[in-house]
């Protein structure tokens, strides 16, 4: 590869064909820092989490109105179905006038599929918003940071909750903060509601909490600490797993964390302790917050209520073991599957000089080596190999449906790595001959659509300046149809790895 293709392709998303290569690929991705935009039109008209979490609301709103008819007696209304959003809620097992009977459970089941109807469509419209953004990106190498650090802080739209929040948590709480500082993103993403509902922080109650001691007073159920969220903080989001914390240390941060949930939506103690909080907005519900000092990692939190957590969160933003942490997924993630020793090192020092400024450690990875050689460093995922497909063919707006669609045939649905710690970044989870097939058959679709007005050599070497094998080269002179040669392109070496 050569230094305009390693831009082009590691770097960056995949070159376009109405971009020129750039003549000083280094100081190109370096001027990427400044020039990135958080909000393109595409994302500026997504939709927002203050919209999902109205949905949400109304949701939950018409499952009351459902409990409430029911336990009086009467049927619900027969325009439950078509309700915008509703929340599907237990009823408490010792209340015989709440009982699931075949009715209730008929106007649950429908305002439930009307709510998934209408959060599918934003989280499709949301993959639409991230797609377009990337392929008409003239900054793809911060695109791609924008995409790594969504992986970083993973959430799944699997819950209902999640299908419409996933999307608006990479919008709102990575997109504005991936040029600035460590800390800051961690705070923002720890605080979006998306974050808190997946990791089930929206429930934890204080066992000592004001709220905690009268629930167990009445002994009627039982509410405790959820340790989730604090975990998946220390071990995946910032120190990494086996780093010097304790059991007791994620316990006693989780403690700490107690009142931090979401206003108006989710099942959690702390939502209907808000009021009148806007609908997905951060709410830190004191009633709910375990009293006292904490003491983690052998450092004393004496601070009350929020304060206490966001000190603890201050902390873990800048310890080495974090610096580390991120530095070996930087470097896995741009110089191949084994992080090189010598490039995590240097992306460490970047990290702890800097306090975590973030574009200080871009800046020491376009200037690291390993980064730079000539061989292909990795295999592109599913998501970078679609990416690179749409900006090959030039085009400038992709259907969200086809988008979505595609990505699920590939393997690896936008937002739904069915785990906190994310999707896989090396090349064993995506380069087997089941995945390898899809590709083919993928790229033979998009040949139908565009083959017979392209020209594959051409458009080869407008893709991988100085870097298209001899192999390649060949295997498209002797295609039967200009068609055959962009599906050969497409699923040639160059394409499939960066």
């Amino acid at each position: 590869m050569s230094d305009a293709a390693i831009a082009w392709n590691r770097f960056g998303l995949g070159a376009r064909p109405d971009q020129p290569a750039p003549n000083d690929p280094r100081r190109w991705l370096v001027d990427q820092i400044a020039r990135y935009r958080p909000a393109p039109a595409a994302v500026a008209s997504a939709p927002t989490s203050a919209l999902v979490a109205a949905d949400l609301a109304a949701w939950q709103a018409e499952q009351r109105t459902i409990r409430q008819e029911m336990a009086s007696g009467r049927s619900p209304a027969a325009d439950t179905a078509e309700a915008p959003m509703q929340m599907a809620a237990q009823a408490p097992a010792n209340d015989p006038a709440m009982a699931e009977t075949p009715t209730r459970r008929d106007a649950t089941m429908a305002a439930r599929q009307a709510a998934r109807r209408i959060a599918q469509g934003r989280y499709v419209a949301l993959i639409g918003a991230r797609t377009d953004a990337a392929i008409v990106s003239d900054t793809p190498f911060a695109e791609r940071l924008v995409h790594f650090w969504a992986n970083h802080f993973a959430v799944s739209a699997d819950k209902l909750e999640l299908v419409g929040l996933a999307g608006t948590l990479e919008m709102e709480a990575i997109r504005p903060h991936v040029m600035g500082r460590f800390a800051d993103m961690l705070f923002a993403v720890e605080r979006h509601p998306a974050m808190l509902l997946y990791l089930d922080q929206a429930v934890s109650v204080g066992p000592d909490s004001p709220l905690g001691l009268r629930i167990g007073a009445r002994g009627r159920r039982k509410v405790g600490l959820n340790e989730n969220l604090a975990r998946e903080i220390m071990e995946l989001h910032t120190l990494g797993v086996r780093t010097g914390y304790s059991q007791a240390d994620v316990t006693e941060f989780a403690r700490a964390m107690t009142g931090w949930t979401v206003g108006g939506i989710g099942g959690g103690p702390g939502a209907r302790l808000a009021g009148a909080a806007t609908p997905g907005s951060f709410v830190f519900a004191a009633a709910v917050h375990q009293p006292g000092a904490r003491t983690i990692m052998g450092k004393g939190y004496p601070q009350a209520g929020e304060a206490q957590a966001r000190a603890v969160l201050a902390d873990l933003a800048v310890h080495p073991a974090t610096a580390r942490h991120i530095a070996t997924k930087l470097a896995r993630h741009f110089a191949g599957d084994t992080p090189p020793p010598a490039m995590v090192a240097r992306l460490e020092r970047a990290f702890l000089t800097s306090g975590g400024d973030l574009p200080t450690v871009y800046r020491a990875l376009i200037a690291s080596p390993e980064a730079w050689t000539p061989a292909p460093a990795k295999f592109r995922t599913p998501w970078d190999w679609s990416i690179a497909a749409y900006r090959a063919l030039g085009l400038t707006e992709v259907k969200p449906q086809a988008a979505f669609g595609l990505l699920n045939q590939l393997g690896q649905p936008v937002w739904k790595p069915g785990q906190p710690i994310g999707y896989d970044d090396s090349a064993p989870a995506w380069a087997g001959p089941d995945a390898i097939m899809r590709r083919v058959e993928a790229a033979e679709r998009f040949a139908a659509r565009s083959g017979a007005s392209v020209d594959a050599r051409a458009l080869a070497e407008r893709l991988f300046p100085a870097a298209v094998s001899p192999a390649t080269t060949q295997a498209l002179s002797r295609a039967e149809s200009p068609g055959q040669a962009l599906a050969l392109l497409l699923v040639s070496p160059e394409m499939m790895r960066r």
